[in-house]
């Protein structure tokens, strides 16, 4: 009897192992923007973004093929695209009237790591970190952003 019990046991350990096996996990995905100002003398604004509301990406597609013709535009308004429910963390810009300021790269630093720590106690992972800097680069250059794109993914 034992032994039955013990058989039946390990074939239902077998059985439960093998249905997790074939189901694929389902997981999840958010982006957190920094978006930190390089405008010299303090001018420009720096933030930190997530957005708070879904959008269907296939609203807002168009697939394209050879035959123009049979191609339909994407009719959507900017309007319908934009988000209006997002999250908006006040960040400090690099530089201030005295130049570049490191203080303000410290406290952008603490902020950002306690959005990281905070979303990874709500059970998100960091899975990639992407950024990129945009400045016109020429005389009398007045403009320019460093943005950092954080993306989280969780099992749902």
């Amino acid at each position: 009897m034992k032994k039955s019990l013990f058989l039946i046991a390990i074939i239902a350990i077998a059985f439960t192992s093998i249905s997790f096996i074939n189901k694929p996990a389902q997981v999840e995905y958010k982006v957190v923007t920094a978006v930190e100002s390089i405008v010299p003398n303090g001018f420009g604004r720096s933030r930190m973004i997530m957005a708070t509301e879904d959008k269907d990406y296939q609203e807002f597609t168009t697939l394209r093929s050879d035959d123009k013709d049979s191609d339909e535009k994407n009719k959507s308004k900017r309007d319908e695209i934009r988000v209006k429910n997002y999250e908006e963390t006040k960040l400090l810009n690099f530089y201030n009237l005295g130049g570049i300021r490191f203080q303000n790269i410290a406290a952008n630093d603490a902020v950002m790591t306690s959005k990281i720590n905070t979303m990874i106690s709500e059970g998100w992972e960091l899975a990639f970190v992407n950024t990129g800097v945009e400045s016109e680069g020429g005389k009398g250059d007045g403009k320019g952003i460093f943005i950092t794109r954080y993306t989280f993914k969780r099992v749902k």
